[in-house]
């Protein structure tokens, strides 16, 4: 079998060169590129984190980068944010936005806002990029592929930023399993590698959530819906279950491509996963 092709977005804010090194290690023909036509085209994609909220979307949104992950998810191309990768799902983070009176964006351009006086808006409708009010809150948007809010965590308890090993408890199938795909042959409370100061908050759907880190606030830290994956933590900087997950999805990538079947949580599904409300998983 050919090594999936995953391509690893450049969004000129990312940890590059570790993941495209995980991956191979992995098994993938994995490749780093900041071209939205190399993007679409990908059988796989990782979006890797380091950087804000804004920057990271804004650049994104300026380039055509939003538009060509979101082509490629659309066609079925699987899909991995890492760290602040997982972050840019949701559908808006309040970190880096700028403050009322800077009219800067991080292109230079002007920066547009939109508002609303209901606190829960998190900005449906507007493109990924676009600041936005709601109740007098600033946001952007993000890639809105994840209903919830980016939040920074409070640090009055514990320091923060969350930097280290901590432990991730597995949700789906059981206490000693994960219905995730990503998860296959990871154990329940594995400690992998967290540096981060934001996290997906408790507006996050919870249908999603596919393990959760209890830190400052309990945390998804994992994430899934359909062939969406998302990580808070790096894999490709733990050791042998990050291994494990970046095999895992190296080998999810080439089920999709390939339209083989693929083993959750010991039942066979044909074809590629999709993950529905309630249950853990069904054929596609």
């Amino acid at each position: 079998m050919d090594a999936p092709r995953i391509a690893v977005v450049d969004y000129h804010k990312g940890n590059l060169s570790s993941v495209v090194r995980g991956l191979a290690r992995a098994g993938a023909a994995a490749y780093a590129t900041d071209n939205p036509d190399e993007i679409r085209s990908a059988e796989g994609l990782v979006l890797p984190g380091v950087g804000s909220f804004y920057d990271a979307i804004a650049y994104m949104s300026e380039s055509g980068q939003d538009r060509a992950v979101m082509d490629a998810v659309a066609d079925g191309a699987p899909f991995l944010g890492i760290c602040l990768g997982q972050q840019l799902l949701l559908e808006c983070g309040d970190e880096g936005v700028p403050v009322a009176g800077d009219n800067e964006g991080a292109g230079g351009g002007a920066v547009a806002v939109s508002c609303s006086d209901d606190p829960g808006w998190r900005g449906d409708g507007l493109a990924p990029g676009t600041v936005f009010e709601a109740a007098g809150r600033r946001w952007v948007r993000g890639l809105g592929l994840i209903a919830g809010s980016c939040t920074r965590l409070d640090g009055s308890r514990l320091k923060v930023p969350h930097v280290g090993w901590d432990q991730i408890h597995l949700v789906g199938a059981g206490a000693s399993e994960s219905a995730c795909p990503l998860f296959d042959d990871v154990a329940e409370g594995a400690n992998v590698y967290f540096t981060h100061s934001f996290a997906a908050d408790q507006d996050t759907d919870p249908a999603v959530v596919a393990a959760r880190t209890h830190y400052t606030r309990s945390f998804a830290s994992a994430i899934w819906k359909d062939r969406v994956f998302g990580c808070q933590f790096h894999p490709e900087k733990s050791s042998a279950h990050g291994l494990q997950i970046l095999r895992n999805f190296a080998s999810i990538v080439a089920a999709a491509r390939d339209g083989a079947s693929y083993m959750v949580a010991g039942r066979v599904m044909q074809g590629f996963v999709t993950r529905q409300a309630g249950d853990g998983g069904e054929g596609a």
